[in-house]
């Protein structure tokens, strides 16, 4: 990755994206802005099409807010969030983030950033691997985020709301039997054989529902209760046959087969 990187502005006031172009304007050598963006969904697109290296990130933003863009990027560039909520900051770190700027920005924190992302870059360049020390080198304070995030007890939830229509519904999770990605949208299979489409990502569910969902495969959730029947697969996989109306078979990841033994105690 070479300077001056190609980047993106992303944030729903015009104002905002103003005075951070002209700021950055003043950096030239290091930044390239090539677009910008007026919400989330907006910002999703273009740094799918555009693919920069770095984009700055509003968080609180109409149709898909700055985590939610995040969590559907399939191309994941360099994050520097630039908001004026700093209730964020926790989570904002732990997206990796190259910094967390406070709105308004001023010149002198901006000149602090860039040093950050030269510093990265320069990191990179010296491992063509970056690992997580190099990235605990770039925000020394990501080790402390983190360790307060896994601190908080997660909150418990009984269903999983979707939209149908004009309505949204909650489904019990009580009632669902998998969950599996298609393209870049997941969708929930009920026991009776609905499906709804969901606005989480499959790492998102595996983090927010309890234990007994369990991540099979890059693509597919599933509620280990709902499990009928286990048959074993070539290289190491499984067949799930799940309880649900269509008796539907779940193929595992060869890669989530120890935690299935673990899980099924086979």
């Amino acid at each position: 990755m070479n300077f001056p990187l190609t980047t993106l502005l992303i944030d729903d006031e015009a104002l905002a994206i103003s005075r951070l172009k002209r700021l950055l304007g003043k950096f030239d050598d290091c930044f390239d802005i090539i677009g910008e963006a007026a919400n989330g969904a907006e910002g999703l697109s273009l740094v799918e099409t555009k693919r920069p290296d770095l984009i700055f990130l509003d968080i609180e933003m109409p149709l898909l807010n700055g985590f939610e863009m995040l969590s559907r990027l399939t191309y994941m560039p360099m994050v520097v969030f630039a908001t004026a909520y700093d209730q964020y900051a926790i989570r904002a770190f732990e997206e990796h983030s190259i910094d967390y700027l406070l709105k308004p920005v001023e010149t002198e924190r901006l000149e602090r950033t860039v040093q950050k992302i030269r510093s990265f870059i320069d990191l990179s360049k010296a491992n063509t691997t970056p690992d997580d020390d190099l990235l605990m080198a770039s925000h020394p304070a990501d080790n402390l985020m983190r360790m307060l995030e896994q601190m908080r007890p997660k909150k418990e939830i009984y269903s999983i709301s979707v939209k149908t229509g004009d309505k949204i519904k909650l489904v019990p999770l009580s009632d669902i039997a998998f969950f599996e990605a298609e393209d870049k949208y997941v969708f929930l299979s009920t026991l009776d054989g609905q499906k709804f489409l969901t606005s989480y990502t499959v790492t998102t569910l595996a983090d927010k529902l309890p234990e007994t969902f369990v991540r099979v495969s890059r693509s597919t959730l599933v509620n280990s209760h709902k499990i009928n029947e286990i048959h074993r697969h070539f290289d190491g996989k499984f067949l799930l046959v799940m309880a649900d109306k269509k008796a539907t078979k779940v193929q595992t990841g060869s890669t989530y087969a120890d935690a299935i033994r673990r899980l099924m105690e086979i």
